[in-house]
């Protein structure tokens, strides 16, 4: 009878109703299922194509015009082109430090600043519509070059992290969440004897963990794909993040193949197996993050955006 619900009316009569009972795979269902099939279908094949383009002979790829189900024949000079580079381990290094602390140098900005905000401080109208004011308005590229260059960060890992502290709609959504927070929680805690950051570090930011790791994601997502500044205030090639090490990569393997040397022969390789190898080297770090904060990210994407 675990699964039965027993009822018995004013009459006395006894009633036996089923519990859980499953629900029949109906017609919408087929055609729900069939079109998010084909939507994830339309959305990985991009992704599985290029990884195909990278690892096929050009002859291959001439012939199939770049569309594959399945590889005819396998290579992997284009990998061994790319990682014959000698910059491409020091892009690598470069990057990563770029992302780890660029990203702690993002969130922290970002959560203080948001939760400064919510606090009735004097003259905060007027400090929040001149923050949301830079997300519209800015000094322009020449102001923002004199200052780099002032600053002396030119041609330093420094031009690549700190002119970038807070994303304006990041911060604003943290900031609308932490007040959506029951103000009870920090009342107590006030009582208690707990200072602002005690506050901030014990109760505001565990509960705020969803939102905090998708923008966490976010963030890093952003640093590692760094190549603006280091295009305009890096000149040393040793101090290149991984994308401006790759875009010389397919710029050089472009010039070979226009290049006719006698005695030497060209490889079986082409720009776009260049091209898709360096989008699966540089991706490929970055997607290692989706695992470990995909417990967060479905929640922390709504958490915050609504303001009541």
């Amino acid at each position: 009878m675990a699964n039965t619900d027993v009822r018995v009316d004013k009459h006395g009569n006894v009633h036996i109703a089923k519990k859980n009972r499953i629900r029949r795979f109906g017609l919408v269902d087929g055609v729900l299922l069939f079109f998010l099939t084909l939507l994830a279908l339309l959305i990985l094949y991009p992704f599985y194509n290029a990884f195909l383009v990278s690892i096929v002979p050009n002859t291959v790829y001439m012939r199939y015009k770049g569309l594959m189900l399945w590889p005819p024949a396998l290579t992997f000079e284009a990998y061994e082109f790319t990682f014959k580079s000698s910059l491409i381990w020091t892009g690598y290094r470069n990057s990563i430090l770029i992302t780890v602390f660029g990203t702690i140098y993002n969130m922290v900005l970002t959560i203080l600043c948001a939760y400064v905000l919510t606090k009735p401080i004097p003259g905060g109208k007027f400090i929040r519509f001149a923050i949301v004011f830079t997300m519209y308005f800015s000094g322009g590229l020449v102001p923002f070059y004199v200052l780099i260059r002032d600053l002396n960060m030119m041609d330093t890992l420094y031009s690549m992290v700190m002119p970038t502290g807070i994303n304006i709609m990041y911060m604003l959504i943290i900031s609308n969440y932490f007040k959506s927070l029951p103000p009870a929680l920090e009342e107590s805690a006030k009582i208690d004897g707990a200072t602002d950051l005690r506050i901030l570090w014990s109760i505001i930011l565990p509960l705020s963990l969803p939102l905090l790791a998708t923008f966490t994601l976010y963030y890093a997502v952003e640093r590692w794909n760094e190549w603006y500044n280091a295009m305009l205030f890096v000149k040393s090639v040793n101090k290149w993040p991984l994308q401006n090490v790759l875009r010389t990569i397919i710029n050089d393997v472009n010039m070979m193949a226009t290049q006719n040397i006698p005695g030497q022969a060209k490889p079986d390789i082409q720009g776009d197996a260049i091209k898709m190898s360096s989008i699966i080297v540089a991706m490929a770090p970055i997607m290692c993050l989706y695992p470990f904060l995909q417990r967060y990210f479905l929640s922390g994407l709504t958490l915050g955006a609504v303001k009541e």
